[in-house]
């Protein structure tokens, strides 16, 4: 099963729309595709306030015209299972109650069967699995070679069903793309933020788990949290205000007294708040995410200068002394092109 369409690379560009397919069999877990989704709504709703198109379409899918979720509660008005894909995918595959997936019922076969023949590829067809999910899809052939992982109960039963799979445990989610695992039903939020932050930028990604009140996690053996996700654990409606605004434009000529404007305070009070709920002072906060845009662009070919600029530094050696500041280690100019 192909998609026509390829995804564009730059995620700050204007977006093609992502059709997010939820596949929802017999008793599939309510929370493992609801809470993805929502956090998919409110990132089309943080991207149309920004005044660019909506990247995510949402569609159910099924063998059946209904089904009875998880909890008891029927879900109808599901599309059938679609023969093809007419733009880039993501394909969800969530989970179910017990210690073992069963695929012998009709409607598990006829979804197997729907998913043997699918050829994932980055940017046309992608593959999310959300807890046991991980299952279905190794019972459908589209885990080999690949990493995954799964909720701890299944580890064994995942590995059993796909021998060419590299099982990793005790993982909040799995980066494998196209395939992209999360260990259990809270977890497969973890999954969508990340995604969410690779099309729409993590200042959305940052702002749709402030709404939903969860924290930005990451893998133990990922990377350490990006700048643009970090000190944002916290509850405070005016500091975030603010630091959506120096993510969405941090060349922007920033300074305390502007940075209070927006959280309606003095700036000798956001400088206390800051300390107090987002661990960092405010000025700090700013280099930090001017440094994480001035790393992107060394990494994507621009010199010094120019990266220093995009990143609103206001010299070279203004960058020098952040990467220094901040333990990034090397030199920026051993940074380009990397």
């Amino acid at each position: 099963m192909k998609v026509k369409q390829e995804r564009k690379a730059d995620p700050q560009a204007d977006q093609p729309v992502w059709d997010v397919v939820f596949l929802l069999l017999p008793d599939s877990l309510i929370l493992d595709w609801a809470g993805p989704a929502e956090a998919l709504r409110m990132a089309n709703r943080a991207m149309a306030e920004q005044g660019k198109g909506q990247p995510f379409h949402l569609r159910f899918v099924s063998p059946l015209p209904e089904t009875v979720s998880s909890v008891g509660v029927t879900v109808s008005g599901l599309e059938p299972l679609p023969a093809a894909f007419s733009r880039p995918t993501w394909l969800v595959l969530v989970g179910q109650p017990g210690d073992h997936v069963a695929v012998d019922s009709a409607a598990s076969q006829s979804a197997l069967r729907w998913l043997s023949p699918m050829a994932l590829k980055t940017g046309q067809l992608e593959l999310l699995t959300i807890c046991a999910g991980a299952v279905l899809a190794a019972h459908a052939g589209l885990l080999h070679g690949r990493s995954a992982t799964t909720h701890h109960h299944h580890l064994g039963e995942l590995q059993a069903a796909a021998p060419a799979c590299q099982v990793v445990s005790n993982r909040v989610f799995v980066d494998d793309a196209p395939v992209f695992s999360s260990a259990g039903v809270t977890t497969g939020v973890d999954l969508i933020l990340h995604r969410i932050s690779q099309v729409c930028g993590p200042a959305v990604a940052a702002q749709v788990a402030q709404t939903m009140v969860v924290a930005m996690r990451r893998g133990p053996q990922d990377p350490e949290l990006s700048p643009f996700l970090a000190h944002r654990n916290h509850l405070h409606p005016a500091l975030h205000r603010v630091q959506d605004a120096i993510s969405q434009a941090p060349a922007q000529d920033w300074n305390l007294t502007n940075m209070a404007a927006l959280a309606h305070t003095s700036p000798r009070h956001l400088t206390r708040l800051f300390v107090d709920h987002a661990g960092v002072a405010p000025l700090a906060y700013l280099r930090q995410i001017r440094l994480a845009v001035a790393q992107q662009a060394l990494r994507s070919g621009r010199n010094v200068t120019q990266a220093a600029e995009m990143a609103g530094f206001s010299s070279d050696t203004q960058l020098r002394r952040a990467w220094h500041q901040f333990g990034t280690g090397g030199t920026p100019s051993q940074t380009t092109g990397a």
